[in-house]
C-alpha cells in the first residue's frame, strides 16, 4: 500500500469514526449512511470541489448538497476537517441544545451549509435550483473573453430521496433544462428504516434517470477511490446533461450492523462502536481521534481554496475593468439588494374597476421586472392563469440560459424546492404560481423557505369559493388559514388592485422570509384609499377603509382580500340604521401584527369588541381579532360547483350576514 493509499484510508476512515462517536455521545443519530459514504464524499472534497472554508460565501464556489440529511455527521465531520470553522467540541455536542451540529443541517448554524435538509427529496429539488441560477447567471454575465460564472452543483441523494415524488419531478424538470452543471452521486445501499428496498424500490433507477435526460454513470464500486473519481470525471465532461452517479456502498460498512436497517437510525452501541474500529483498525481510544496527518492532509482545502479564490478574483478584475456596469450588476445582484429606484413604474400603474388581483398582480410584476433583472420565475403550468409571465422575456431553457420565463410543468412539488435553490443561490429573486388549492402539494417546500429565511415568492391565484364553476377540489377553503400557521411566512390576501401593488412591494423587499400572495381569479372594485388615519395599505397589514362618522366605532368589520367589498357593503347598511360601524382591510396578519401596538390599537381599539370577520374560507383562527365574544362569517365545509356569487349567496357570504352578525354582537338582533 502506497503512503498516498494509507492516507486516503485513513482520512476516510476519520471521517466514519468522528460520525460514530458523535451519534454514540448523543446516544442519538444515523451512524450507518455516514460510514458508507464517507469514500464519495472524500473523493468529491478532497479532488473536485472548487470551495475556500476561509469564504464559505464566495460567490463562484461550488455548491454542495446533503439531501440525505440524515446523514449530517458526514457533513459536519468534512466542514471540521477542511477548515470551516467547526471544532471538536461543535461534533462532540452533535444533537444538543443550542449546538452548531443539529441532528439534520440547517443552513447559518455552521459556515458551509448551503442547505437546510432532512425531508427526504427536497435536498436535490433544492440542488435543481442552485444549478438553475448558475446556468441563469452564466447566460447573464459571462461572455465570450471570459466568464465569472462556472460552477458545479453536487448532491449526495439516497434511496429514500429518490423514491420521493419531489425527488423524481425535480430530476425531470433538471434534464428538460439541461443542467449540465447538476451532479448527484447517489448512495445506493439497499436499505432503508424498514428493511431492504427490495421491499418496495424495484425500479431501474439509471434507466429512470436516463429517461429525464440525464447522463448516468455507474454503478460504480462506492468504497473503490479511483473509480469515484473516475465518474465524477466523467459526468463533469458532459457538460449538456445532468449527471446521476449510482455508488453502490453498505450502510454502516465496518460494523456487526452493516448492511441492515439497524445501522440507519440509531446508534451503533458501544460494543457495535468497538467492534467496527477494531474490524478497520482503529484505536479504540480516544474518542473523536484525529491523526495529525489527516487535518494536515485535509485542512490543505483552505490553502487551494484561498488560491483559486484569488485566481477568480484577479479575472473577476479583469472583466470589471472591460465592462465596469456589468461588473457592478453582478456584485448588487450577488449581494441581494435591488436598483436604485426599483419601484418607479409601480407609481405609475393605474387600474380599471373590476380588475381582479391576479390581473393586477400580473402588471405589478411586470412592471418590477423591467427595473429588477434578478426576477426569475415561472408557474407550474399556470402562467396564463397565474398571470407570471414577464413580457418580452426569452424562457428559460436547455439553449437560452439568461431567460427568465420557467416553464416548471405541473410540478409543485419541484417548483417549491428548485425556488428555494435558486433563493439559496443568490443573485436572483425567485417566484412561482400555482392555484392556492395546489400550495399543498409544495407546503414542505415552504415551510423550509421560511424556516432558512428565504426570498421566495409564491404567487396563489383563484383563492376561495370565487373559482366557481371549477368546484370544491379547486375552491381552497382552509389553504389561507393553513399559510398563516407557518412562522416566518408572510401571506397577503389584498382586496384590490391598489393593494396588491404593495403586496408586490412588500415582497421585494421581505429579505428574512418568503411572501405568498392570495390573489382573486374574479375582478373586484377598486376602493378609495382613506386620506387621513391609521394606515394606508398593505404595507401596513392592516388599516381603517371607510368609518362611519368620526366618532369612537361601535362594531368594526374586518375582512380581506374579495370579502372587504362585503364588510364595505355590510358597513354601509349598518350605518344606515344608525351604527358608527368601521371596515378594516386586513391583507396581512403578519405585517399587521409586526407594527408597533399603538398602530394597531389606532385600527382595532381594544374596548371596541364587537367585532365580525368576513373571509371565504375556514373560521378558525379567526378570535386573533374577533376574540371570544365576536363571529366569523366563512365556511364551515367545501365548497361547491356553481358561479361564484352564486356561491357566496349559498354559503351565506353576502353583506347581509356580516350584518346581521354585527347586530348580534351589539346585542341588538332584528
Amino acid at each position: 500500500m502506497t503512503d498516498k493509499v494509507a492516507l486516503d484510508a485513513l482520512c476516510v476512515n476519520t471521517i466514519r469514526f468522528l460520525a460514530v462517536d458523535a451519534v454514540e455521545r448523543a446516544n442519538s443519530g444515523h451512524p450507518g449512511a455516514p460510514m458508507g459514504l464517507a469514500p464519495p464524499a472524500y473523493v468529491l472534497f478532497d479532488r473536485f470541489l472548487k470551495h475556500n472554508p476561509a469564504d464559505p460565501g464566495w460567490p463562484d464556489r461550488d455548491r454542495f448538497v446533503l439531501s440525505a440529511g440524515h446523514a449530517s455527521m458526514l457533513l459536519y465531520s468534512l466542514l471540521y476537517l477542511t477548515g470551516y470553522g467547526l471544532e471538536i467540541e461543535d461534533l462532540k455536542s452533535f444533537r444538543q441544545w443550542g449546538s452548531r451540529t443539529p441532528g439534520h443541517p440547517e443552513r447559518g448554524h455552521a459556515p458551509g451549509i448551503e442547505t437546510t435538509t432532512g425531508p427526504l427529496g427536497q435536498g436535490l429539488g433544492n440542488a435543481v435550483g442552485m444549478a438553475m441560477a448558475e446556468k441563469h447567471l452564466a447566460g447573464v454575465f459571462n461572455t465570450p473573453d471570459g466568464g465569472i460564472v462556472d460552477h458545479h452543483t453536487y448532491c449526495i441523494c439516497s434511496d429514500g430521496d429518490l423514491m420521493e415524488g419531489v425527488g423524481g419531478e425535480a430530476a425531470s424538470l433538471a434534464g428538460a433544462v439541461g443542467l449540465g452543471k447538476l451532479i448527484a452521486l447517489y448512495d445506493h445501499n439497499g436499505i432503508t428504516i424498514e428493511g431492504s428496498t427490495d421491499l418496495t424500490f424495484t425500479e431501474d433507477v439509471g434507466r429512470r434517470f436516463e429517461a429525464y435526460g440525464w447522463h448516468v454513470v455507474g454503478p460504480v464500486d462506492g468504497f473503490d477511490l479511483d473509480a469515484v473519481e473516475a465518474a465524477i470525471a466523467e459526468a463533469r465532461a458532459d457538460t449538456e446533461r445532468p449527471s446521476l452517479i449510482i455508488c453502490r456502498t453498505v450502510i454502516g460498512y465496518g460494523s456487526p450492523k452493516q448492511n441492515t436497517a439497524a445501522a440507519h437510525g440509531s446508534p451503533l452501541g458501544p460494543d457495535a462502536a468497538r467492534a467496527a474500529k477494531a474490524e478497520l483498525g482503529w484505536p479504540l481510544e480516544p474518542e473523536f481521534f484525529v491523526p495529525e496527518e489527516v487535518l494536515a492532509r485535509m485542512r490543505g482545502a483552505l490553502d487551494r481554496g484561498a488560491a483559486v479564490e484569488a485566481e477568480w478574483r484577479e479575472r473577476f478584475e479583469t472583466y470589471r475593468r472591460a465592462a465596469p456596469e456589468r461588473a457592478a450588476e453582478f456584485e448588487r445582484r450577488t449581494a441581494g439588494s435591488l436598483p436604485e429606484a426599483w419601484d418607479r413604474a409601480l407609481d405609475a400603474l393605474a387600474f380599471e374597476d373590476g380588475t381582479a388581483t391576479r390581473v393586477a398582480s400580473g402588471k405589478a410584476l411586470n412592471a418590477i421586472a423591467e427595473r429588477v433583472p434578478d426576477l426569475i420565475g415561472g408557474s407550474a403550468d399556470l402562467a396564463p392563469s397565474n398571470k407570471t409571465m414577464i413580457e418580452g422575456a426569452a424562457d428559460f431553457a436547455a439553449g437560452r440560459p439568461a431567460g427568465r420565463n420557467v416553464h416548471f410543468g405541473v410540478r409543485e412539488h419541484a417548483m417549491g424546492a428548485a425556488l428555494n435553490g435558486l433563493a439559496i443561490h443568490g443573485g436572483v429573486i425567485p417566484y412561482g404560481g400555482t392555484f392556492l388549492v395546489f400550495s399543498d402539494y409544495m407546503r414542505p417546500s415552504i415551510r423550509l423557505a421560511a424556516m432558512m429565511g428565504l426570498r421566495v415568492i409564491y404567487v396563489f391565484t383563484h383563492d376561495s369559493i370565487g373559482v366557481g364553476e371549477d368546484g370544491p377540489t379547486h375552491q381552497p377553503v382552509e389553504h389561507v388559514m393553513s399559510l398563516r400557521v407557518i412562522p416566518n411566512l408572510t401571506v397577503i390576501r389584498p382586496s384590490d388592485a391598489n393593494e396588491t401593488v404593495d403586496a408586490w412591494r412588500s415582497a421585494l423587499t421581505n429579505t428574512s422570509g418568503p411572501t405568498a400572495l392570495v390573489l382573486t381569479r374574479q375582478r373586484l372594485p377598486i376602493f378609495a384609499r382613506p386620506a387621513s388615519g391609521p394606515g394606508s395599505g398593505a404595507l401596513s397589514g392592516g388599516y381603517v377603509l371607510w368609518q362611519a362618522g368620526n366618532e369612537t366605532p361601535e362594531v368594526i368589520l374586518i375582512g380581506t382580500g374579495s370579502e372587504v367589498e362585503i364588510a364595505l357593503e355590510a358597513g354601509r347598511v349598518l350605518a344606515e340604521d344608525g351604527y358608527a360601524a368601521r371596515v378594516v382591510s386586513l391583507p396581512s396578519w403578519e405585517l399587521f401584527d409586526s407594527q408597533a401596538q399603538e398602530y394597531r390599537d389606532a385600527v382595532l381599539p381594544p374596548d371596541v369588541t364587537a367585532r365580525v370577520a368576513v373571509e371565504a374560507g375556514v373560521r378558525a383562527g379567526w378570535e386573533h381579532y374577533v376574540g371570544l365574544s365576536g363571529e366569523v362569517v366563512g365556511m364551515n365545509g367545501f365548497g361547491a360547483s356553481a358561479p361564484y356569487r352564486t356561491n357566496y349567496e349559498r354559503f351565506g357570504i353576502t353583506a347581509e350576514a356580516v350584518a346581521e352578525a354585527a347586530r348580534r354582537v351589539l346585542g341588538r338582533e332584528a
